[in-house]
């Protein structure tokens, strides 16, 4: 709207605005603070843009208007703020015709989605999460993407941190959930993906770009020296190696299968994180762009170097030394990947070799790994597998064990996942990579044989009769279920709860979007994220199938053993949506 021709609300004659020094107005855009200042008028809206505490309730001092709700301060003539946690006010142009004195009906017009980008970067920088809150929530009103938005956050995260993160972790799983989740938790989802970056960020140094060598050796060359570099932990090296690579144009997939080759040196590196936050680092790239490849790998090449490998853990060598198993086992899986190549594309044994992966015995698990490789299963066909075992020793957790324990079981189960989505993506390469990259397809198999005992006794996945008067509509669960994640210790009901809405519905939608709204009421560490994201995943490639059940279920049970939290988060998310629609938070009747 041209300002120059915008209706004007009267105010009043001048010399009344002179004597009572200021005074509200209503008008279509708002009330309006009209404010005599001297010589000059102004007029503000009337809202503060912190939390919506009427202004004239504030004083004047200086050129300088303060609330006095949370003191923001605001340059009386510009709307400006002194204090970045809260926002500048939009100003009114003021109009003064033969003493009378009139204001325009709507503030001046500005660039909606630019203000609101702009606003996250401060909130970003600050970490001040009602900032985030607002800016995402204004963002989208004004037509920003969400792969913008994550783009924003997942830069500024590789910018303002040593290396790759939790926080950056979160915020690429609550992306990946987005097309899962109801309109209003994909708002709710971005504010709190974007503000774990921010918390992540806080106080850390920025991340040093390196650069490429001057001139790229052979790719197999670039391989291999990074593959040393990572094994030696020399940090700089192996990043220029890398941004080497990149320079010279590889593939993604080419990277995917450098990256795990060089991961998978380490059994199990930092309890599965490391393979989990390489893969997130990938997808994050399929959101925001490979054009960002260099910035967003080179921030993983710390967790590679720096990395723990269970090589080095007593429970990996005594009482049996599954290093040594898998080790002697490798010669054995690159002739079964030889034998079963001209197989590939028809073995169909999933659910069968996950269930082998449940056993007792490692050699036997070893045995039916090497059977299914043999027999046709490609390295991604073994992942998924061992993604499945994982997902069931969550369902099958027994709740007798410590609280902690439950992330034992997670960490296998993220890590599975991770190595399934990277086993997907990698190129094959030669038999010799391929062999390497199937190595974290085995470590995830031996990490769930090693968890057998938190199935001991396990629990007994539900069935319908375990309810009484099974409710028929998905609307009636949804809310059966939001109401046992208010309470503590509903790990079983939840668990009844899923398996019933997977009756009604066996497309799973109805459930994920549930448990993607109870997850975000909670104050959820990057586990709870992770772990649903996994399982939302694992169901996805299953296409649904019953064998799959095992994984949501899985994921409700572990939601309910983590609920309910403090939930100061989800506050502060509609603390914004209502200030951004126009309520007033303080609840001042005065200013209704």
């Amino acid at each position: 709207m041209d300002i120059i021709h915008a209706p004007f609300v009267r105010v009043g004659p001048l010399s009344e605005l002179r004597r009572l020094g200021s005074k509200v107005v209503s008008s279509p855009g708002g009330p309006v603070l009209v404010i005599a200042d001297g010589e000059n008028v102004v007029a503000l809206d009337n809202r503060c843009p912190h939390m919506g505490f009427p202004l004239h309730r504030g004083s004047i001092e200086d050129g300088i208007l303060t609330c006095h709700w949370h003191h923001a301060r605001f340059d009386l003539r510009t709307g400006c703020t002194f204090d970045l946690w809260a926002d500048d006010v939009p100003t009114r142009a003021v109009r003064i015709v033969d003493g009378e004195v009139s204001v325009a009906a709507h503030a001046e017009p500005r660039d909606e989605a630019g203000h609101w980008r702009h606003r996250l970067g401060h909130g970003l920088a600050h970490n001040i999460r009602l900032i985030i809150a607002k800016a995402v929530i204004g963002a989208r009103a004004a037509g920003v993407s969400s792969a913008d938005l994550v783009r924003q956050a997942m830069l500024f995260g590789a910018c303002n941190r040593p290396k790759w993160g939790s926080g950056l972790t979160t915020l690429i799983a609550l992306a990946n959930l987005l097309p899962a989740l109801d309109d209003h938790d994909r708002g709710v989802a971005l504010i709190e993906g974007i503000g774990a970056v921010a918390e992540d960020c806080e106080g850390e140094p920025p991340f040093i770009d390196g650069e490429p060598l001057a001139g790229a050796p052979p790719l197999n060359t670039l391989a291999r020296w990074f593959r040393q570099w990572v094994r030696v932990r020399h940090t700089s090296a192996a990043e220029r190696t890398l941004r080497t690579a990149i320079d010279a144009g590889v593939s993604p997939g080419w990277l995917a299968a450098t990256l795990l080759v060089a991961a998978t040196d380490r059994y199990f590196a930092d309890g599965g994180h490391a393979l989990d936050f390489l893969n997130k680092a990938f997808e994050g790239l399929d959101l925001i762009g490979w054009q960002h490849a260099a910035q967003v790998l080179s921030t993983i090449v710390p967790v590679l170097t720096e990395s723990r490998g269970r090589e080095e853990a007593d429970n990996w060598r005594h009482p049996v030394d599954l290093i040594a198993l898998a080790e002697e086992s490798q010669p054995r899986i690159s002739d079964a990947l030889e034998r079963g190549r001209s197989a590939r594309g028809r073995w169909n044994s999933h659910a069968g070799l996950a269930q082998d992966f449940l056993g007792d015995d490692p050699n036997a698990i070893l045995d039916s790994l090497i059977a299914a490789v043999s027999d046709g299963a490609a390295p991604a066909d073994v992942a998924r597998a061992v993604a499945l075992a994982g997902a069931r020793r969550i369902a099958y957790f027994g709740t007798n064990n410590e609280q902690s324990d439950w992330d034992v079981a997670h960490h296998t189960f993220s890590y599975a996942n991770a190595t399934y989505r990277l086993l997907e993506r990698a190129d094959e390469g030669d038999a010799a990579t391929e062999a390497l990259g199937l190595r974290a397809a085995v470590h995830g198999a031996l990490a769930v044989y090693l968890n057998r005992y938190l199935n001991i006794p396990p629990a007994r996945l539900p069935r319908d009769e375990d309810l009484t008067d099974p409710p028929q509509s998905t609307g009636e669960l949804r809310s059966l279920l939001l109401d046992a994640y208010d309470r503590q210790h509903q790990v079983e009901a939840a668990a009844r709860l899923a398996a019933r809405y997977l009756a009604v519905d066996e497309s799973g939608r109805d459930l994920v979007a549930a448990l993607g709204h109870a997850l975000l009421r909670e104050d959820a560490g990057f586990h709870m994220v992770q772990n649903l994201e996994a399982a939302v995943r694992q169901f996805q490639a299953w296409h649904a199938e019953p064998e799959a059940a095992s994984t949501l279920i899985g994921a409700a049970r572990y939601l309910g053993a983590h609920s309910p939290t403090r939930r100061a988060k989800y506050q502060v998310a509609e603390v914004a949506r209502r200030l951004m629609s126009g309520s007033i938070v303080s609840e001042d009747a005065e200013a209704r």
